[in-house]
């Protein structure tokens, strides 16, 4: 069963698992789960996804039950009048805060204006050796993505050289290896916590919170991230 985060008459919000596409798509044909079909089948009715997540990212995914509301959801998106934040988990020390103004190129070979802005939560350093230093570096961080491109998040921190942990193409397959063997995870950790944006019909300001998902709290744990894991826990998540 998905967890569904918000629904009424016109919109549902699920947290969508890491590892599941939103629908069916050419370059997973061997797949048979889907957000989309499991959500249709869950609550009985057509839903149309109003925006999208990566396969590999977890977090706030919100559906539209008839054309005119996924529009109207749509048209908020494109006007930038939508918020989104995310949480990742990143490799060395990121700075306090900075605004990422880069042009992105998606599969189709178009460019285009991409801006993330980015603000660093925490940071920590571990004593596990990492090449040529004696301990890693890690930084908790959040992203408020102002355009919505093909792997925004991802490329904009691996342009920064701190890429997500656990990301593949754009993340550094050294860090990922040790954490798949030291920790064994392979998740990446990026997560879509918040999504809040104005209602179609009701005219009121909805915000939906999606709780993160337990490796992701899990490896808050392994890296030391004390401050926040406290609050993660004390909200019961």
């Amino acid at each position: 069963m998905l967890e569904i985060l918000y629904q009424d008459d016109q919109l549902v919000a699920i947290n969508k698992p890491n590892g599941l596409l939103v629908h069916r798509t050419y370059i997973a044909e061997q797949d048979a789960q889907f957000a989309l079909q499991l959500l249709r089948d869950q609550i009985g009715k057509r839903v149309s996804p109003i925006h999208r997540l990566d396969r590999k990212t977890s977090g706030v995914l919100l559906f539209g039950l008839q054309p005119e509301i996924v529009k109207s959801v749509q048209q908020q998106i494109e006007n930038q009048s939508v918020t989104k934040r995310y949480l990742a988990i990143v490799r060395g020390w990121f700075p306090e805060s900075i605004e990422v103004d880069y042009a992105l190129t998606n599969d189709r070979g178009k460019t285009q204006e991409a801006i993330t802005h980015f603000k660093l939560l925490e940071k920590t350093e571990v004593n596990v050796p990492f090449g040529k230093y004696e301990t890693s570096r890690y930084s908790l961080i959040e992203a408020h993505p102002k355009t919505g491109r093909q792997h925004q998040i991802r490329k904009h921190l691996n342009h920064l050289r701190h890429p997500i942990i656990g990301d593949r193409p754009h993340g550094c397959n050294k860090q990922n290896r040790l954490f798949k063997n030291r920790w064994d995870m392979n998740t990446m950790m990026l997560h879509a916590e918040e999504l809040s944006f104005v209602h179609p019909i009701f005219n009121q300001k909805i915000k939906i919170v999606a709780p993160l998902n337990l490796e992701f709290i899990r490896m808050m744990g392994e890296l030391q991230f004390s401050s926040f894991q406290e609050k993660v826990i004390n909200k019961g998540i």
